[in-house]
């Protein structure tokens, strides 16, 4: 920070005080938004809009003035002769880059085709006692732009594009669920048990009723014990917390649209995210076609469908169906020269094993729209086996360009079934795996209620929008990442 131009500033918010201007006043009223007005026709005249100054230009009687919001930008013309010496003056003396101003005039279009408002009159809105950074060069350290979101919004225009994007996504999910006759629904944060997913929770602790609880890692078991009480087709977007590791791909808070269907399967779950994914990309950026790191992807085209088995035998040349143990397949690894980073990975199940396989050998080679099938069935304690191999289960994940975006799968509705997987992860998780689910009694008893044919998803906006807008960090994708505190 200049502490000369700070100081500068205050003095100019002590000179408008002098002269009986409101520094901060309480409102303005507008009755055009700033992308509004810049579609005006010219002639249209007792136009009022206001915004934040993003750039001057001073020609001693007229001065061309830029102001922006998070949706467009204006330019403004200020005459001495139209507004007289006292506002023209004001403005030389005490406005800079930054402050926030209100205008009313008239619009017209100038010799370089850029639609203009020439001001009438202009009310002062607000100082800002800190120099914006310069416009041409934006913000290019990357920890300024996450911990100072503000001002990436303000000076890159990529970042208020995506973040628009999230906004417009958001609004677009909601109406294609609510047209397919899903209900939105809110489910507890707070939680005594993580189960849903396998993570591992942020704990807290709730000190009028002493006792340790979770902030929930999913909101898979609560959703469905709605459909044990009767709702058929739910939704939420849900926040989420999972204390886990930082990568590209990856956020310890995030936001996850999470829904389920009584009497359907993960094949109708299926149609139903590919159709969902195309509506996305038709409403919020008007083509199917999106570009992915150099390449273009055509949602449009037929997704591929491959088995979990045949995708890693095609990278690695191991079958997992032939090894059945956890350790003859890790020595199966070390004999192949894969190398599988992780502190105690005997201490996984073989499932989580198989997916530290997938993750490290397959997953950043698919790059068009993939859904990925058979799950082995220790890797997905809430999904319904396969009728046929009861080793594998009834679900799917879509991966693009190396990110698992979506998550879905035909429910697990046999209480006896779901206590003993529960337990297997249970004794897993006394082992070590910090990832493993616990045993959720509540939930079990809901089972025992009785439970239709399900099928279920899940998946994290953030994810889904990093893909779709080519963005290199997750973190480009939320308004707030957490950051380490300075």
């Amino acid at each position: 920070m200049n502490r000369e131009q700070t100081e500068g500033r205050r003095e100019k918010v002590a000179t408008l005080e002098s002269r009986g201007v409101s520094v901060y006043p309480d409102t303005f009223r507008v009755n055009y938004e700033i992308h509004e007005a810049a579609t005006l026709e010219d002639g249209t005249s007792s136009v009022s809009v206001a915004g934040r100054i993003m750039s001057i230009r001073n020609f001693k009687k007229l001065i061309f003035i830029t102001i922006e919001d998070i949706e467009g930008r204006l330019q403004l013309l200020l005459k001495r002769d139209e507004v007289g010496e006292e506002l023209f003056n004001r403005f030389t003396e005490c406005i800079d880059i930054g402050d926030f101003i209100g205008v009313e005039g008239a619009m017209y279009t100038t010799r370089t085709l850029e639609k203009t408002l020439r001001i009438q009159n202009y009310t002062f809105l607000g100082k800002a006692l800190r120099s914006l950074p310069e416009k041409w060069h934006g913000l290019s350290n990357i920890e300024t732009r996450y911990r100072q979101r503000y001002l990436d919004l303000m000076m890159t225009k990529e970042t208020q594009n995506r973040m628009l994007a999230r906004s417009k996504m958001v609004r677009v999910l909601r109406r294609f669920f609510e047209e397919h006759g899903f209900l939105e629904v809110e489910t507890p944060i707070l939680q005594h048990t993580s189960s849903g997913a396998l993570a591992t929770p942020f704990k807290t602790y709730h000190h009028s009723l002493d006792t340790e609880l979770n902030l929930r890692i999913a909101p898979e078991t609560y959703l469905k014990r709605l459909i044990v009480g009767g709702f058929t087709k739910v939704f939420e977007i849900a926040k989420c917390f999972r204390n886990e590791g930082v990568s590209p791909q990856h956020l310890q808070e995030f936001s996850m649209v999470e829904g389920y269907a009584a009497f359907w399967n993960y094949k109708d779950t299926m149609k139903l995210m590919r159709e969902m994914v195309l509506y996305i990309l038709d409403q919020t950026f008007g083509a199917t076609s999106v570009l992915v790191s150099g390449q273009s992807i055509d949602f449009a085209k037929e997704w591929e469908v491959i088995s979990f088995r045949d995708l890693i035998l095609q990278r690695t040349g191991i079958d997992i169906d032939l090894f059945p143990d956890l350790e003859n397949l890790y020595e199966e690894t070390k004999r192949r020269k894969i190398v599988l980073d992780h502190p105690d990975i005997l201490s996984l199940g073989r499932g989580n094993f198989i997916d530290l396989l997938y993750k490290k050998t397959c997953r950043s080679h698919i790059v068009d729209p993939t859904f990925l099938i058979q799950h082995p069935i220790e890797l997905s304690p809430l999904a319904r086996s396969n009728d046929q191999d009861p080793n594998l289960t009834d679900r799917f994940q879509l991966v693009i360009n190396g990110a698992e975006v979506i998550n879905a799968y035909s429910e697990l509705v046999d209480p006896i079934e779901q206590r003993k997987r529960l337990k297997a992860q249970a004794a897993l998780k006394a082992r070590g795996d910090g990832e493993a689910m616990e045993m959720d009694e509540d939930y079990l008893t809901a089972m025992e209620y009785g439970m239709p044919p399900i099928s279920g998803w899940g998946f994290g906006i953030e994810r889904l929008l990093m893909v779709l807008t080519d963005s290199d960090s997750i973190k480009d994708c939320v308004l707030f990442p957490l950051t380490k505190k300075v």
